[in-house]
């Protein structure tokens, strides 16, 4: 896609949500040990999921499973015995789940202020807006393309409502790479650890440990990804 037109379509995606994911809501207790998820980026439940991460502030190991993934997509089904997503595993109590408001509600009950905001309880309504704001991106980060794994697990930060994040995340998600997310949304107690690691707060950034490089700007995020990575 041109870039002009990938960028517009994701202000798109992002305005169909109202920008939800943008900023930090009331935060409660902080995991000890990091969240993984089992998703993919086209996804509309999904979606739910990783805005809720991005309001309480979360970090997690993301598993992305593209259609026709080969990694991830069977690991879900070992562990949990189905090929849906999300899915979720909160090493921090033992819990492991799918359904999207399932794994929400669990999030704002244990992290947050136990409150699901409207954005993300409005039942049937939450899901219709999040499949409509994934049309205009026209199935980006779906479908697996052929890809070499990471050795290190890559490190992106980001927040959910970011048009120039998705992009990133998308092409993650497309060539099957697991990441460590840092999520750096408006109020995140976590910026100043990352402008401090980063040099300025601006998003998203890119840390690949099996190569050195750290990169800003989406484009070249994608850019360094497709040359990297992809077969």
């Amino acid at each position: 896609m041109i870039r002009p037109l990938d960028v517009a379509t994701s202000v798109l995606t992002t305005a169909w949500r109202l920008g939800s994911g943008a900023r930090v809501g009331r935060l409660g207790k902080r995991p000890l040990r990091r969240l993984e998820l089992y998703e993919f980026e086209a996804c509309p439940y999904c979606r739910k999921v990783r805005e809720a991460l991005s309001i309480l502030d979360l970090e997690a190991l993301i598993y992305p499973c593209p259609k026709g993934g080969p990694t991830y997509r069977p690991q879900v089904r070992k562990l949990g015995g189905r090929e849906m997503f999300p899915y979720l595993v909160d090493p921090n109590v033992g819990r492991a789940m799918y359904e999207s408001d399932d794994i929400v509600a669990h999030l704002f009950a244990e992290y947050g202020g136990g409150r699901v905001p409207i954005a993300l309880g409005a039942g049937v309504l939450t899901d219709l807006s999040s499949s409509l704001a994934g049309l205009p991106r026209l199935g980006g980060g779906a479908r697996y393309r052929s890809a070499r794994p990471p050795v290190e697990l890559l490190e992106l930060y980001s927040f959910e409502a970011s048009p120039f994040c998705r992009l990133v995340r998308e092409a993650l998600c497309e060539l099957e790479l697991p990441y460590r997310l840092h999520n750096v949304a408006a109020g995140s107690p976590g910026r100043d650890a990352f402008v401090e690691r980063s040099g300025r707060m601006m998003v998203p950034w890119l840390s690949d440990p099996n190569t050195g490089v750290e990169l800003f700007e989406s484009a070249d995020i994608v850019a360094y990804l497709e040359g990297t990575y992809a077969l």
